[in-house]
C-alpha cells in the first residue's frame, strides 16, 4: 500500500460517522446596488477609477476619435487588433495593425504597444471587466503582454451591478479573465508596482447609445 492509499484510508475511516452535511444556503443578496442603471454605471466608474483604470464616456459617434485620441497621446506605433472588433471603432487609427494570431510569441507581443478590445462583461460593485476570449476580445495573452489595453465596454447591455448576476450571464467552460484594474503588485513595504504580470496602464471605455 503506497503513501497515498493510506492517508486516504484514514480520512475515510475519520470521516466515516461523520453527520451528514447540511444543504447549502442560498439566501443571501444578489446585488447591494439599486435597481437604477445610471446609479449601477456610477458606482462601476467610481470602483473602476479607485482601481486605478483610466475612465472615459462616450457615445457610438464619439468611439473612434477617443480610441485615436488614446492611442496618439500614448505614441503608440502599433496596436493589437483581435478578430471581431468592430472596425468603425478604429476607423481613425494611424498606428500599424497588428492581428491576434496563434504564432504571435510572448516577444513579439511584448513589442506591440497598445491593445484594443471589447469585453464579456463589466461588473460595477467590484470595478472588474471580465473578458471570455469572444468576439473583438482575442486570446487571453494579448491583454496580458503588451503594456496598454484600452477596453471598450457597451453600456448598459455589458454592465452588471455584481458578480452573482455576472455568473448567471457567463460561460465557465470559456477561459474567463477577471480585470480589476492595471496589473499591479506590492512588496513586503506596501510598494505598489504596476505592470508586474500584465498592463501597466488600463483605460476603459464606458460606450453608451
Amino acid at each position: 500500500m503506497s503513501s497515498r492509499d493510506r492517508i486516504l484510508a484514514r480520512v475515510r475511516a475519520a470521516v466515516e460517522n461523520a453527520p451528514a452535511t447540511p444543504a447549502a444556503t442560498r439566501d443571501y443578496l444578489t446585488s447591494h446596488t439599486p435597481d437604477d442603471p445610471v446609479a449601477v454605471l456610477d458606482l462601476l466608474h467610481e470602483n473602476l477609477a479607485d482601481y486605478r483604470a483610466v475612465v472615459h464616456r462616450t457615445v457610438t459617434a464619439g468611439v473612434a476619435p477617443l480610441i485615436a485620441e488614446l492611442l496618439a497621446a500614448r505614441e503608440a506605433r502599433s496596436v493589437l487588433v483581435p478578430d471581431g472588433l468592430p472596425p468603425q471603432w478604429l476607423s481613425g487609427v494611424t498606428s500599424v495593425r497588428v492581428g491576434d494570431t496563434p504564432r504571435s510569441t510572448a516577444a513579439e507581443l511584448d513589442h506591440v504597444d497598445s491593445v484594443v478590445t471589447g469585453c464579456a462583461l463589466a461588473i460595477a460593485e467590484t470595478g472588474t471587466i471580465v473578458l471570455d476570449a469572444g468576439p473583438g476580445q482575442g486570446r487571453r495573452r494579448i491583454t496580458l503582454v503588451p503594456d496598454h489595453h484600452i477596453c471598450v465596454v457597451r453600456v448598459p447591455d455589458q454592465v452588471v451591478a455584481s458578480v452573482p448576476q455576472a455568473m448567471s450571464r457567463l460561460d465557465p467552460r470559456r477561459p474567463l479573465t477577471w480585470i480589476s484594474g492595471p496589473s499591479a503588485t506590492s512588496d513586503i513595504e506596501l510598494d505598489r508596482v504596476e505592470g508586474v504580470h500584465g498592463p501597466r496602464t488600463l483605460e476603459v471605455i464606458l460606450l453608451s447609445g
